[in-house]
């Protein structure tokens, strides 16, 4: 949102200069991203008087030009076919750099005339298109005053970011009355007087939507004959260009103003493309319109239309058609002001791909008693800079109203922001704001102000107290000594999450950090999608839900920097993920991706594509850091709907207790993100990771520091081909728990010497002894326990 310091002081009773305003916008929690100020550009340049002209004695469309600057009178060569003597133009003296032309002045020889200095056209300035002429400046600047001032364009351009709940602040209006609030001035109130109608508006307007979906509870318009639709005066164009917009006509040009100045979006149709009465409904299959961007849209079912007999006109809220939009030759128009729901809005912008300015506040809500004195507004600005004659209104529906009252104990300020304020000041802090403030029962009833939709509670009302009063005045508080030294204390769940960073990482993973949001669409993809979930102000129409899984944001990061030549792409994240929207549903995860290989290009051998298998060593690796029993665990073969059937499983501890799940995601699912495959991806649940037992001494020591020898045998295994290696491995394992630490799998056959229907399995399984180097005896004698654990466990037979 740009706004100049000239366009604020119409609002606002001021002297503060634009530093003062930005820092205390930024106080208010609308940040100033900067200030522009396009006198500092002109800086070099000066009102100048043409003494004299005459005619170049070698060139034809020259003129010697005798240039008084208010300091001295020079001699200036020029080929505007403007230049005459009187002139008040815009010199540029030798040594000034001239944007438009992107070179530094000095003085010059001209087919043998000097010449010391410019009289500069808007181009060579960059400040419009014009070059046919210098610049021609009205009234009688000083002579040597800055161009800048005599140009109107010594105003300050302020950029500040509007937060998406504050949509009250998309309008100068909005913005100079936080501002009165915090100090800064006084509000100038201003209410538009009602425009008496002296015709009946031969345009009727008629509301047609389902009793539970209304996408246009209100709308006005008014018929206004016999307009001139020229160019706007200079003070109009000047405040558009000055914020980015470009003026168009007086009317288009009256609607933009208003947009900015009040947020209040307004249109404007050519009276005589309507035929008939308007309808404002939702569109129907087969619609198109061709809208003034120039593009010819699909307008399909359930987009907000404005529509004649004939057809659509207008996309509701958005942007206006081609075939009833204000020319040169307009004589008759039809003003609009309407409130149209921010959802239905979002859903018709978002689904066609539009953005526009109307659209962009209609999202983040307007004021729905703002259209009457908005079409009030627009019809004096009309009479004034346009001519004709207004009709009465032509009202259908009602603007809905907002009736929230909020019982605020004024106490609640200091309990939750830390800062003593009377009651007094908290009254008259929420008064400059617009809000109603009487003392009640308990503290105070506080009526909410229609345009303040983002206030709901109490919460919210300490906020408001809190930043007007400022954030920096809040006293910094030391918390009470306790008697002795304490180190910080982290419990288990806090713990995993950096533990699992540190597993994934040393995996060769990168870790990324995305937003808790994703779009409706990929949280449905991943077992979202609940409407509880659902941003009431999310920051982009692709980032409307709480994710369900940290995977949707890893996808996406694996195709934009595979789509920049990075195939081979490894990514983890450790966050929270959302089930529902209790404090029961959040939990941490540790997700992860691969795609492409594993491993890099190497001479000795080719790296083999990622698979099920990486990802399940990924999750496993995460688990052992995070102190999980990982040789308890179990692989089932079901997993969620995202994952690939029969190539993802998940991990548990029992039936029940899943702690990851693993494999490769869903082709289906990569097709619907534009993702190319293959993929695999795990999710480690860290918060169902149990915490471990103390088992005090009789805790292991890690096999390195044994000073006995561990002793490996293997053994091979005939069992039935239905049989998971892992249930194998499982009971070769429990056979002997004080010696036996691990048991791997290391060669699997199929064919001759192993009967149809089975499979051999050889594991190495190794010993490792406590008290004293293991005897043949004994190494035998646990043997035999492997041999009848798996026999008992699987049906296994040793090998011949």
């Amino acid at each position: 949102m740009k706004i100049t310091l000239t366009w604020l002081r119409d609002h606002l009773d001021t002297d503060a200069d634009a530093a003062t305003v930005a820092e205390a916008l930024t106080g208010l929690g609308l940040e100033v991203e900067g200030i522009h100020d396009p006198a500092a550009a002109l800086a070099a340049f000066t009102v100048a008087k043409i003494k004299e002209a005459v005619p170049h004695p070698d060139a034809d469309k020259l003129r010697v030009c005798t240039v008084d600057t208010g300091t001295e009178t020079v001699q200036v060569v020029c080929g505007a076919p403007n230049a005459r003597a009187g002139l008040r133009g815009v010199f540029a003296a030798p040594g000034t750099y001239v944007p438009g032309l992107g070179v530094t002045l000095g003085k010059a020889k001209i087919r043998g005339v000097e010449s010391a200095g410019m009289m500069c056209s808007a181009r060579e300035l960059e400040i419009g298109d014009d070059h046919d002429g210098i610049i021609e400046l009205s009234g009688a600047p000083a002579l040597g005053s800055p161009a800048a001032a005599a140009l109107g364009l010594d105003d300050p351009v302020l950029d500040v970011a509007v937060t998406p709940n504050r949509g009250d602040c998309l309008g100068v209006q909005g913005i100079a009355r936080d501002l009165a609030a915090r100090g800064l001035g006084r509000l100038k109130h201003y209410m538009p007087a009602q425009v008496k109608g002296t015709f009946t508006s031969p345009i009727g307007i008629r509301l047609d939507f389902p009793a539970d979906n209304v996408a246009c509870p209100h709308f006005i318009g008014r018929s206004i004959r016999g307009v001139r639709n020229g160019e706007s005066p200079d003070w109009l164009k000047r405040k558009l260009q000055a914020v980015g917009l470009r003026p168009i006509s007086a009317l288009v040009d009256i609607t933009n103003y208003l947009l900015m100045d009040r947020n209040r979006p307004l249109h404007v149709f050519d009276a005589e493309a309507i035929a008939g009465d308007l309808t404002i409904r939702m569109s129907r299959p087969g619609e198109r319109l061709t809208a003034l961007d120039g593009c010819d849209y699909d307008l399909g079912a359930g987009a907000v239309v404005i529509a004649d007999r004939d057809g659509v006109l207008s996309l509701g809220g958005i942007m206006g058609g081609e075939s009833s939009a204000c020319t040169a030759q307009t004589v008759n128009v039809l003003l609009e002001a309407a409130y149209f729901e921010p959802l239905a809005i979002a859903a018709t912008g978002r689904r066609l791909g539009i953005e526009s300015d109307a659209r962009y506040r209609f999202e983040r809500g307007v004021d729905p008693a703002s259209a009457l004195p908005g079409i009030e507004a627009a019809t004096q600005l009309v009479l004034d800079l346009c001519g004709g004659e207004a009709s009465a209104v032509v009202v259908a529906g009602a603007a809905p109203q907002r009736d929230t009252v909020i019982e605020f104990p004024s106490a609640l300020v200091a309990r939750r922001g830390g800062m003593e304020i009377p009651e007094s000041r908290v009254i008259e802090i929420l008064t400059a704001l617009g809000f109603e403030a009487k003392p009640a029962a308990g503290g105070l009833s506080v009526r909410v102000p229609p345009w303040r939709g983002d206030v709901t509670m109490a919460a919210d009302l300490v906020e408001e107290v809190l930043r007007v009063e400022g954030f920096d005045a809040i006293p910094s508080v030391s918390l009470a000594p306790t008697a002795a030294i304490t180190r910080p204390v982290t419990i288990p769940r806090q713990r995993h999450r950096g533990l699992a960073r540190r597993a994934l990482a040393a995996r060769g993973m990168a870790e990324a950090v995305s937003f808790s949001f994703i779009g409706e669409r990929e949280a449905k993809l991943f077992g979202g999608g609940d409407p509880s979930l659902r941003l009431a102000n999310p920051i982009s129409s692709e980032l409307t839900d709480m994710r369900p899984s940290l995977l949707p944001a890893l996808i996406a990061a694996v195709t934009r920097n595979a789509a920049r030549g990075l195939g081979d792409t490894a990514l983890f994240e450790v966050g929270p993920a959302y089930a529902d929207a209790t404090p029961a549903g959040q939990s941490f995860v540790a997700d992860g991706i691969r795609t492409g290989s594993f491993g890099p290009r190497h001479w000795a051998e080719r790296p083999r594509p990622v698979d099920t298998f990486d990802a399940k060593a990924d999750a496993l690796a995460a688990l052992a850091e995070c102190g999980a029993p990982v040789a308890s665990l179990q692989t089932f073969a079901e997993a969620p709907s995202w994952y690939h059937p029969g190539r993802a499983g998940t991990l548990r501890l029992g039936p029940k207790t899943i702690l990851a799940a693993f494999g490769e995601v869903h082709p289906g699912v990569l097709a619907a993100m534009d993702a190319a495959g293959p993929m695999v991806g795990f999710e480690v649940f860290l918060d169902a990771i149990p915490e471990p037992r103390d088992r005090g001494s009789r805790a292991r020591p890690p096999l390195d520091l044994s000073p006995f020898q561990p002793v490996s045998r293997d053994f091979a295994f005939i069992v039935d081909d239905s049989v998971a290696g892992e249930a194998l491995i499982r009971a070769v394992r429990g056979a002997d728990r004080t010696l036996i630490v691990d048991a791997t799998v290391f060669d699997v056959y199929h064919g001759k010497g192993v009967p149809e229907g089975k499979v051999s399995i050889a594991l190495a399984v190794t010993l490792q002894p406590v008290k004293a180097t293991l005897t043949d005896a004994e190494i035998e004698a646990v043997a035999k326990k492997v041999v009848a654990a798996a026999e008992k466990a699987v049906g296994a037979t040793l090998r011949a």
